[in-house]
This record gives structure tokens, sequence and C-alpha cells, in this order.
């Protein structure tokens, strides 16, 4: 049997396609969908407020960055994710575009180094949700993977 007849062949493509779709999934499911909630006690030091955020971050083993997080109860005037554990404040790392009122949103094409995503793995990176009001950070949320 020659080569062309074999790739032609039903099950030969059956089993092709099963294969890429099988590839697909693998490569989606290794992305971590990291469920943020943010809170003024979160902050550092803790904010009293009744204001409080919530999203999803998708973050792909090539160290790129997607998602974003609504909030409520603020008017942000800007929104970071920022490199730092638990407890502690730190850098900007990506920097976050408003979406309408209320919504925040990782600028396409966003990826993180190959220290930052370690420290992501870590638990080491969070978003924040600036306010007049709270200049230094009125809401923040620990990413955790």
């Amino acid at each position: 049997m020659n080569i062309t007849c074999a790739l032609d062949h039903p099950r030969f493509r059956g089993a092709v396609a099963v294969a890429f779709a099988c590839a697909l999934f693998s490569a989606s499911a290794l992305a971590d969908q990291v469920k943020v909630t943010l809170s003024g006690d979160s902050e550092v030091p803790p904010v009293k407020t009744m204001a409080a955020g919530s999203g999803t971050v998708t973050i792909n083993p090539d160290m790129t960055v997607s998602g974003g997080v609504t909030t409520t109860g603020l008017s942000g005037t800007m929104a970071h994710i920022h490199i730092a554990a638990a407890g502690k404040n730190g850098p900007v790392i990506v920097p976050l575009s408003k979406n309408g009122e209320s919504g925040w949103s990782v600028p396409p094409g966003a990826k993180l180094t190959a220290d930052q995503y370690q420290a992501y793995k870590a638990g080491e990176l969070y978003i924040n949700v600036h306010t007049a009001e709270n200049k230094a950070g009125e809401i923040r949320g620990q990413l955790k993977p």
C-alpha cells in the first residue's frame, strides 16, 4: 500500500482528528484560570470600604495573561497587577485598561517575565484598584494558582 492511500484511509483521518482535538484541549487545560475577589481588607494597610471586586485572570504556560475584574461601590482611577506576597506592597507589572464604568481588563499581548511567572506560581501577584480617595489602592485580591 502506498503512503497516499494510508493517509486517505477513514480510520487514519479519524485518529488524526482525535489527536488534534486532544492536543488543543491539553494546551488550554494547562492554563490557569484564577478567580479573584478584591476587598479593602486585603489592601496594605487595610482600607475600610464597602467597595468590592471580582473576576477571572487566565495565565497560560507561555506566560501570556488575559482576563479582568469588575468592581462595585467605587469609582476606580487605575488598576494593576502587582508583584508581592499577601501583606506586602510591590511594583506594578501589568497596568489594566478601563472597560466601561466598572470593568478593568488585561491589555492584549500582556505577558509575564520568567521571574514574574515564578512569583505567580508562589502566590505573589495581586490585582488592586485605586480611587481618588485611596490613591495607593482601595481594593485588592491576591492571584492564587
